[in-house]
């Protein structure tokens, strides 16, 4: 699991530090990450008439020795640098000393004419926006990239991408590709950084893995690694109930309920229960035989089929709509002290009440919003996506699911995960839902909630990509059982295996 993790500026100079102090010269990293990215532009790239911009920390140390290993391969190379070869310090300095070519001043004319664009300018690092010739320099490059004048290829992140959220500072210079060290950054993952970096390379320049567990991050890439081995998987003694019990509060718009039941029951399920107004069971029923239907036409009612314990995990949120009733429902769901997933309007109805809504929660928790939904139950948080997911999760003392083409999954204690395999065709109508009710699936079978939710946002992203585009929130859950057969592989747990054996 350690290639998963996601490391932010501070961090990723804490694995530089521990490193150096353990023996490995600052000097050496250096050279050696310069040497990756020179390898990497070879082999992407024939010779061609290249600019390298450093800047005047260690990133702009990395470009000199970029600019040197390319020119011994033969390239027809020239380097600029912002701010004066005689103010740089330390290693960024030994490494301008093995440079004997010449030094320009930066200034956009250098651009002209010019294919090949090494950005060695800020890194990931960068704390404020950008202005002054810096600026101006980016801005004219953008300006060629987009135009397809010019093709840049970044030293560990595009410059005026801010490495630990994904933010752009001032203005930002696209990549075709980004080649980083050691561990990829929360900026390489979260929009509009991850669009900006192009093809992302992470290559080994001699920091060991085992730093990670003196540096202790707690952000990760989502993937099957991350939670894989608390994935439920059934055993030759399991049957319906030992599988979990679920439960869907349906709302008026069937349909969103219905996605979400569909979605649990592909998810592993082993019954579920959509508890809904009389008038309305039927419309759950209709084109799903093997879903229950039972009616609750107040909260009592409701509250009263949830007394029974087999009944583990609670879905409340999809079709209700902003009312009264809805938060009654919540709010009776939440005294049962269920497993509970809150989405959609169930999430809307707390607006303003983050507080409040953690005072209820008393059993694992899944918040599921979009960013909409997000700022009406946060309206003061601020900052990068993963910062305010983080709050949230800590706030509220619940999983935070904050929904996008780059999925925060945040949990209570700190942990996050940043999905990166959505493809954008997973944007249409009621794969919320879909995403809601695989989640709740993966629950009522005992899963714990940040690994649940963080497994069902991959499975719902390998899905839409399994299926390509013209996908529909319905094709969703019919793809589940080749990615949990193929993918997750459940069919090589023998069909004799206990749950001991597993």
């Amino acid at each position: 699991m350690d290639d998963l993790t996601l490391l932010s500026v501070e961090e990723m100079g804490e694995a530089d530090r521990i490193t150096i102090r353990g023996g490995t010269p600052g000097i050496e990293l250096m050279e050696t990450a310069g040497g990756t990215v020179s390898d990497a532009i070879a082999a992407r790239f024939t010779p061609r008439r290249t600019l390298v911009v450093c800047g005047p920390g260690n990133n702009g140390g990395d470009g000199f020795v970029v600019a040197r290993l390319l020119r011994e391969r033969g390239w027809d190379v020239e380097l600029t640098l912002l701010g004066k070869r005689e103010d740089l310090r330390g290693d960024a300095a030994l490494a301008a000393a093995k440079w004997d070519g010449q030094v320009a001043a930066l200034t956009p004319d250098l651009l002209d004419g010019v294919e090949l664009l090494v950005d060695a300018l800020f890194g990931a690092g960068l704390a404020r926006d950008i202005g002054g010739v810096a600026f101006d320099f980016l801005a004219r490059a953008e300006s060629m990239v987009c135009d397809g004048a010019l093709t840049s290829v970044a030293v560990d992140m595009p410059s005026g991408v801010d490495g630990n959220t994904g933010a752009v500072r001032g203005v930002a210079l696209p990549a075709v590709m980004t080649v980083t060290f050691f561990r990829k950054k929360p900026g390489h993952m979260l929009y509009p950084g991850r669009a900006l970096s192009g093809e992302l390379v992470v290559t080994d320049i001699g920091i060991r893995a085992d730093v990670l567990r003196e540096i202790v991050p707690a952000t990760f890439e989502n993937a099957r690694e991350l939670w894989a081995l608390v994935l439920p998987r059934p055993h030759a003694s399991s049957h319906k109930y030992t599988r979990g019990h679920a439960v869907i509060s349906g709302g008026e718009m069937t349909g969103a309920g219905r996605l979400a039941a569909r979605a649990a029951r592909r998810a592993g399920a082993g019954l579920l229960t959509v508890v809904a107004p009389s008038s309305l069971c039927p419309l759950f029923s209709a084109d799903a035989p093997g879903v229950i239907t039972a009616p609750a036409d107040d909260v009592a009612a409701f509250s009263s089929l949830l007394e029974d314990a087999r009944k583990n995990a609670v879905l409340v949120g999809p079709g209700h709509g902003v009312s009264e009733h809805t938060r009654s429902i919540a709010e009776a769901a939440l005294r049962a002290e269920r497993t509970i997933v809150l989405d959609a309007d169930a999430l809307t109805v707390f607006a303003g009440e983050a507080e409040a809504l953690s005072s209820m929660i008393q059993a694992p928790a899944v918040l599921t919003p979009h960013q909409g939904e997000f700022a009406r139950l946060f309206p003061d948080f601020s900052g990068s996506k993963l910062e305010m997911a983080r709050a949230a999760a800590e706030l509220v003392g619940a999983v935070v699911v904050l929904k996008g083409p780059d999925t925060v999954i945040a949990a209570p204690d700190g942990r996050s995960a940043i999905n990166g395999n959505a493809p954008p065709w997973l944007a249409t109508g009621g794969t919320g839902d879909v995403l809601a009710g695989t989640i709740l699936g993966l629950l009522t079978q005992g899963m714990p909630a940040f690994e649940a939710a963080a497994a069902a946002v991959w499975l719902n992203g390998a899905a839409a990509s399994r299926f390509g585009p013209g996908l529909i929130a319905e094709d969703l859950p019919e793809i589940f059982p080749r990615i949990f057969a193929e993918d997750l592989r459940w069919s090589e747990i023998s069909s004799n295996s206990s749950p001991r054996e597993r």
